[in-house]
């Protein structure tokens, strides 16, 4: 990287031609990188990662939830969706710098659309950090995207030859290749892919890269469960992706499949080791179209599980039992705001700190439990009558009316956030020292 008399950054000439060049995008991914000394991840047009740079370690906390599941978060899709940055890669060809969002972990960044064949194929992504891109990188991002846009464009054609036809047939299916499922049914024809009658898709993904290893275990043993039930998977860098055939006539005989085989690799990880894979298992379908709806759906469920960092076991792992978990991401959003807060809750909490209660976790409990005291005082190893002291209190301090279908709701959500987003949660710590 050299300097004009003006101190404006140089982009030489040689390395544009290299990526010109360049038949891999990964070769160009770290071209990128090394030449504008910056993080880089590239994604298709469904803002799924395709690839990053290898060499750079200072990725922010948006870009490594990225590298782990593969797909941008739905919360920072969202928050780019509300700002009209989607909008405007699809209506601009020129680079947009977009700020940062701190309480996302969401550091400042560059993004440009890379287009080919007069449709975008994707979108290159650039972490600007502590420095922003002089003019002439800003230039030099325009001139090179539209072969990047190629490269994305040939990567789908070949993605994933190697491991054979029925394999790039499931990619291509998951990622929506095919529109008409008549064609997709002759091709697995001829690749001999047998094609279920019904199905859910099941992703198993690592909660950080330095657990990737456990993949290779985990694909042993659903080659051994595979001996037994029917299913194909796909192995990726983080992940492993399952399409598990359930019985003809047996309704949702795939997700308790699923549930069978979450069982074994518990058993066989061991359940301190099982906790570095985040789960997620789509709704069943009987149509191929919907292949890829199930396995967005096992992606969103790992991407709320990234976002709430849940406690073992109280999560659901299906997408059809995501519930309230579902809008977490959402309603954070709505209430970034630092000043807000359930003035009830705080009472609590306040009450908890100062006098060593349990009042705000035997409320969860409460609500969790749809207000059924005998469950709940067993849950928390308590006496009934110590359950029923508790609630009294709880409603002698607050303003909640526990017959109230919406205030329960309410209740119950942010008691979600502040337990499982650490952000959240120290919103209200702020509040009780005000």
């Amino acid at each position: 990287m050299t300097f004009n008399l003006l101190g404006k950054v140089r982009i030489p000439m040689e390395v544009k031609e290299l990526i010109l060049q360049a038949e891999d995008i990964h070769k160009a991914t770290e071209l990128i990188s090394s030449k504008l000394n910056k993080p880089v991840i590239i994604e298709n047009k469904n803002f799924e990662l395709i690839s990053y740079s290898s060499t750079s370690d200072n990725f922010d906390q948006t870009q490594q939830k990225t590298i782990l599941s593969k797909k941008c978060p739905i919360f920072i899709l969202d928050r780019l969706k509300k700002e009209g940055i989607v909008t405007r890669l699809e209506e601009q060809a020129d680079p947009i710098r977009v700020n940062p969002m701190e309480d996302l972990g969401f550091q400042q960044r560059v993004v440009i659309a890379a287009n080919h064949l007069g449709h975008t194929m994707g979108y290159v992504w650039v972490q600007e950090s502590d420095q922003l891109l002089e003019e002439d990188e800003m230039e030099f991002l325009q001139e090179i995207t539209p072969h990047i846009g190629k490269l994305i464009y040939d990567q789908f054609m070949r993605v994933n030859a190697k491991e054979g036809r029925k394999e790039e047939l499931l990619w291509q299916l998951l990622h929506h290749e095919y529109t008409s499922e008549s064609q997709f049914r002759h091709d697995a024809s001829l690749a001999k892919l047998q094609i279920p009658d019904r199905f859910s898709v099941v992703v198993f993904s690592v909660t950080a890269p330095q657990y990737k290893y456990m993949l290779d275990d985990l694909a042993n043993t659903v080659e051994r469960f595979r001996k037994t039930r029917h299913l194909y998977y796909l192995k990726t860098e983080f992940q492993i992706i399952m399409m598990i055939e359930g019985r003809p006539s047996d309704r949702f005989s795939s997700r308790d499949i699923a549930r069978d085989l979450i069982d074994e690799v518990k058993f066989a990880t061991g359940e301190e080791h099982f906790y570095n894979f985040l789960i997620g298992v789509g709704k069943e379908y009987t149509k191929l179209y919907y292949m890829r709806k199930s396995f967005l759906e096992a992606l969103e469920v790992i991407e709320t599980a990234n976002f709430v960092g849940p406690r073992p076991e109280t999560m659901p792992r299906e997408f059809s039992k995501l519930g309230l978990y579902r809008y977490l991401a959402a309603l954070y959003e709505k209430n970034s705001s630092e000043d807000y807060y359930s003035e009830d809750l705080l009472t609590l909490i306040k009450n908890d700190t100062r006098k060593q209660t349990e009042l705000l976790f035997t409320l969860e409990a409460y609500l969790a439990n749809n207000g059924k005291g005998k469950q709940t005082a067993k849950e928390l190893f308590i006496h009934p009558n110590t359950l029923n002291y508790r609630i009294k209190q709880i409603q002698e301090m607050t303003n909640i009316d526990f017959t109230d279908f919406n205030m329960k709701a309410y209740l119950y959500t942010e008691l979600l956030l502040l337990n499982n987003v650490e952000s959240y949660y120290e919103r209200y710590k702020k509040a009780i020292q005000k």
